[in-house]
């Protein structure tokens, strides 16, 4: 098999990641600031940090008087049904849950979903965007932005955002902090502070404005569209990470609600572990697209995480990113609702690479066996298995 590692760019010398990740920064060292942060993350007063995020919501709370507490943006995945535990059952809040459904829940996702619901006897909201205009959004985004998924990107963002206005609830409360590993900020350097266009800048990139045409009106996306300023003014919104106040373990927490609530994990296309994304029967695609761009996907991510964690080495880390190079199942799905050809698909991924991999050869490698979980999403499954038979 072809290496994952690209003689060319330039790697953390810690970790396996490329200079090519959006955002990542080298110290003198050539220490990317991922690790920086990972090494900062062991010398914080976690204690000090629990209590303030104990005392703003004990005032939090006292505010909300007979309102829900807060906003708690939810997709059934592992982060967020953690954060249901610390805020239900740690910190006795009334949150009210959201989620923006992308409408291709997986089968163990939305299990884990509704298990979570009911485990924590929780009122919640969901929106679900229809199939067509979900299929338009996939085609569009990906030259766009250069992935599949600019609908989830800005629909995480923007509807928890509607809802906090339409309720009068201020704060909405996020899981893992951007800078637990994602190399665009650190502990001691957050970067960006959580205002309405968070998301926009962190993921969507692109505005629901920018995606009108070819098939797309203003109409269409108005679930994408942000309330105004003088909106979230009126509210006094604003927003923090769970991650920024309490230490965040990832294969810890994943244990913990596995085996304290029944959340499942499941395979995952183009990664080597089975619990980020598991909600989705589309994360090959978004990680694949990654890999297409930038010459890195999921697997590289997570084992850099497993790297500064001393449970790799680095070079077993560059072994298990070589799965960062599979054509997903995914694609098929995607190359069906699109109605794009498997040409047209790699054309246009051709066009959104960064500069340092123009003219790059960029090995793609067919996986060996189908996926554990089929790449369908579950309201699908469903018709299928029930409708009447012919």
């Amino acid at each position: 098999m072809a290496s994952q590692r690209f003689d060319h760019l330039q790697y953390c010398i810690r970790c396996c990641m490329p200079e090519t990740q959006e955002g990542l920064k080298f110290d003198e060292m050539g220490i990317c600031q991922a690790c920086q942060s990972s090494e900062q993350k062991i010398h914080i007063n976690w204690v000090e940090r629990e209590r303030v995020l104990r005392n703003l919501l004990e005032d939090v709370k006292a505010k909300a008087g007979n309102n829900y507490d807060c906003i708690l943006p939810i997709s059934g995945g592992k982060d967020s049904t953690f954060q249901m535990h610390v805020l239900v059952n740690v910190y006795k809040m009334k949150p009210l849950a959201v989620t923006f459904s992308h409408n291709w829940f997986s089968e163990t996702g939305w299990y884990n979903l509704t298990n979570a619901l009911e485990q924590f006897d929780i009122d919640h909201i969901l929106f679900t965007p229809n199939r067509g205009l979900v299929n338009r959004l996939a085609k569009k985004s990906l030259s766009a932005i250069g992935d599949s998924c600019w609908h989830c990107h800005s629909g995480i963002g923007a509807f928890p955002l509607q809802i906090a206005v339409k309720f009068n609830i201020p704060l909405l409360i996020w899981g893992e902090s951007i800078a637990e590993a994602s190399g665009r900020a650190s502990y001691l350097e957050p970067v960006r502070k959580f205002d309405r266009e968070y998301f926009t800048k962190v993921s969507a990139k692109v505005k629901p404005e920018d995606m009108v045409g070819d098939g797309l009106t203003e109409k269409d996306l108005q679930p994408f569209m942000l309330p105004s300023a003088e909106e979230c003014e009126r509210v006094g919104l604003y927003g923090i990470h769970l991650g920024d106040y309490i230490f965040w373990d990832d294969e810890r927490q994943t244990e913990f609600v596995r085996d304290t609530y029944g959340w499942k994990e499941t395979e995952i296309e183009g990664a080597f572990k089975c619990y980020k994304s598991a909600e989705c029967v589309m994360p090959g695609m978004h990680d694949f697209t990654c890999y297409l761009k930038r010459g890195f996907g999921r697997s590289s991510y997570q084992a850099s995480v497993d790297v500064r964690n001393g449970l790799l080495t680095r070079e077993e880390g560059f072994e298990l990113a070589k799965k960062d190079m599979e054509r997903p199942e995914a694609l098929d799905y995607y190359l069906k609702i699109t109605g794009l050809t498997e040409e047209e698909f790699y054309e246009t991924m051709k066009s959104k690479r960064v500069p340092q991999l123009q003219g790059v050869d960029l090995p793609v490698i067919e996986k060996t066996r189908p996926n554990r979980e089929r790449i369908l999403p579950y309201p699908q499954q469903l018709q299928e298995d029930m409708s009447p038979k012919k």
